[in-house]
């Protein structure tokens, strides 16, 4: 199991929000501060399984793609192991 941190802009992260949640990931939302001028960022952590990280990447690349011409950068992604996942 595999725990995705995203950092991406206020600007493009419903997009990806709504492009993660039609393809069945379930996400959480985390608004956040950070980089060059203090910009709007949020934080999106995506628990999924092992074999689907290559998806979520893509899902996001997808989306940054319309913006990152514009800004640059539009989205950090970190991808943690992790060993347990509980949900109560």
């Amino acid at each position: 199991m595999k725990l995705i941190i995203a950092i991406v802009r206020d600007e493009i992260c419903d997009q990806i929000t709504q492009s993660l949640i039609k393809d069945d990931f379930r996400v959480t939302r985390i608004a956040s501060t950070g980089g060059f001028l203090r910009r709007g960022m949020t934080t999106l952590m995506i628990g999924i399984e092992d074999e689907k990280v290559d998806q979520v990447v893509h899902i996001i690349g997808d989306e940054c793609g319309h913006i990152s011409d514009q800004y640059g950068r539009c989205a950090t992604l970190f991808v943690l192991n992790v060993d347990n996942f509980i949900q109560v």
